[in-house]
């Protein structure tokens, strides 16, 4: 599949600046390192050949003519959970793109999560996203072309991904990482589509109790008083990894919509098929209307923690809204 994708990108005539979007882990940088390769490929025919020495030199993440750009901390480390693409990177990015190419006939700058860019960032790379020198390309990733400056999305050819078909996800983990039928499936339908999250969670040897944890977590604040509820509202807003706050309420997320998919009859569309006896005892137990709520405030939560809001208040707000089911 990857020379294909390679293939397509270039008998359609490059651009010299591109904006991928897409849901996280939805395969934004998977495509982007695919099209470098193919770029940058001096094989004959189908490209990426895998075959010729700059097909080599990306494979082992060294080619002199490709640039990764990440967000950094304020240090200049990576960091892509809660750092910033900084006006200093823009600076190297100009004066690397102004120097010819060492092994290719290109450059080819990836310049991941767009939408974590200060506008220091993004105004001093407008002009290289004009009119950049005619050996360089530009392949940005971001969560939404609404989360790019206009100007800077304007200059790009956006493409949008999309998540895959459960199906197809579910073959591609049986067949390429040999994944039993049941377990694929469930990633299939946890991943929502999302390829990238499905092999990052086989890779994550601490992903499965992870996950368990947090459902059982959530299977004793259903029941939880209100004291019990704001203490671990508490102990989550003490917590400074912001991704896996986003984790715990993506997963929450699905699992209210599976009871709310319980209580409509659509048993068969839930998501956490491997607790499909709790998702029907609260399905049973629960309003229909509070559980619609909530998924509806889980959704506006998260939207304001991406922002700057009082961590500590929607925390509480959702923890308390939360429906209440009588203890058993």
């Amino acid at each position: 599949m990857q020379p294909q994708a390679g293939e397509v990108a270039l008998s359609s005539g490059l651009r010299h600046a591109y904006l991928l979007v897409g849901p996280p882990q939805v395969g934004k940088t998977t495509l982007a390192r695919v099209f470098a390769q193919a770029v940058l490929c001096q094989g004959e025919g189908v490209r990426p050949c895998g075959r010729c020495r700059s097909c080599g030199l990306m494979g082992k993440g060294s080619h002199p003519d490709f640039r990764l750009i990440q967000p950094t901390d304020r240090d200049g480390h990576p960091d892509r959970a809660n750092g910033t693409l900084r006006v200093e990177q823009a600076a190297d990015i100009i004066h690397e793109a102004s120097l010819r190419p060492v092994e290719s006939a290109s450059k080819f700058f990836l310049i991941q999560d767009f939408h974590t860019a200060n506008d220091s960032f993004a105004n001093k790379l407008l002009k290289t996203l004009e009119e950049p020198p005619p050996h360089v390309i530009l392949c940005l990733t971001a969560l939404s072309r609404q989360d790019v400056l206009p100007t800077i999305a304007s200059r790009c050819q956006v493409l949008e991904l999309r998540p895959l078909p459960l199906e197809e996800v579910r073959a591609a983990l049986e067949t390429q990482w040999q994944v039993e039928p049941a377990q694929a499936e469930l990633l299939a339908r946890l991943s929502q589509g999302r390829l990238g999250w499905a092999v990052r969670y086989l890779q994550d040897g601490e992903a499965a109790a992870a996950r368990q944890e947090q459902l059982s977590q959530l299977a004793q604040l259903v029941v939880a008083d209100r004291v019990e509820r704001l203490q671990f509202a508490e102990k989550l807003a003490s917590q400074r990894d912001d991704p896996q706050l986003f984790a715990l309420l993506e997963g929450w997320t699905l699992w209210w919509r599976d009871v709310m998919l319980a209580q409509a009859g659509c048993l068969e569309e839930c998501n956490n098929v491997d607790h499909l006896e709790i998702i029907q005892q609260h399905a049973r137990q629960l309003s229909p209307q509070a559980v619609r709520t909530y998924v509806q405030t889980l959704g506006r939560v998260a939207s304001y923690l991406r922002h700057t809001v009082n961590k500590r208040l929607a925390l509480d707000v959702l923890l308390l809204q939360m429906p209440r089911a009588k203890a058993s």
